[in-house]
């Protein structure tokens, strides 16, 4: 009899979070679960990792959404694939999925995204992996209209196989009715920061980061265009940094004269 396929459940809200509680339920139905995801919210972290402090894990009751085991950890999003491939797990996952995540990771935004660095952090392993996120960043969404399509997209992915070297960035519209899915390319962005200069009550000065999202493509292939249309979005992205197209001009000039 064949195993069922072994996925990795994790996220960067935290291990309370409703969009990672439903992804449990789903990835049950598919597969066993393993569950290793932050004991507090890690929004934002990028691919940090921990170095400089001591790493703590904990575990709880598993089966209360059918995961075999759910493990809790004082790290980041990447510190938890890491932990639960080297110390937790007792085979490799067929597959490792990250949110879902109370917040759009489209463009831009997956440069500094916990959700996908953590999905990221799979794939450097050799592992599919895919990151789930939904454009509404409320604690209470309505991650329903989603599900079905994660959990389509996760059954595509564990027969068809994502290919080696790809992790999907899956972003979701914050609307009742989805249309249906587009593969599409990462919009061109970025964000138009504003520091907010305060004094506490102490009288030292602060700052508090905001900003504005600036699109900058108007292209109708992107996984902006898709959301904006109602359409799910999915952007295979790759960890292979190499802007291979500019070796040739970067060859040219005269760095050994």
């Amino acid at each position: 009899m064949t195993p069922k396929p072994l996925i990795l459940v994790t996220n960067d809200d935290g291990i309370t979070a409703p969009g990672l509680r439903l992804l449990i339920r789903l990835m049950s139905e598919l597969g066993d679960v393993v569950v290793v995801a932050p004991d507090k919210p890690q929004s934002a972290m990028g691919h940090a990792i921990t170095i400089n402090s001591t790493l703590y894990i904990n575990q709880h009751n598993g089966h209360q959404d059918g995961a075999m085991a759910e493990y809790s950890t004082s790290g980041t999003p990447s510190d938890c694939v890491k932990l639960a491939l080297n110390e937790l797990l007792d085979r490799r996952p067929d597959l490792c999925v990250s949110g879902i995540n109370h917040g759009s990771n489209s463009a831009i935004n997956v440069i500094y995204s916990g959700t996908m660095s953590a999905a990221i952090e799979a794939g450097i392993e050799g592992i599919p992996a895919i990151g789930f996120s939904l454009c509404n960043f409320k604690w209470e969404a309505d991650f329903s209209a989603f599900a079905p399509f994660i959990t389509k997209i996760t059954k595509e992915a564990l027969e068809k196989k994502i290919p080696p070297g790809v992790v999907l960035n899956v972003n979701a519209p914050n609307i009742s009715e989805i249309k249906g899915i587009k593969v599409c390319r990462q919009a061109k962005s970025n964000w138009k920061e504003k520091f907010d200069k305060r004094t506490n009550p102490m009288g030292k000065e602060y700052y508090w980061l905001s900003g504005e999202f600036d699109l900058q493509d108007k292209g109708e292939d992107t996984d902006e265009w898709a959301l904006s249309q109602g359409y799910i979005s999915i952007v295979p992205t790759q960890f292979d940094l190499t802007a291979h197209h500019s070796i040739p001009t970067i060859n040219n000039w005269e760095l050994n004269e």
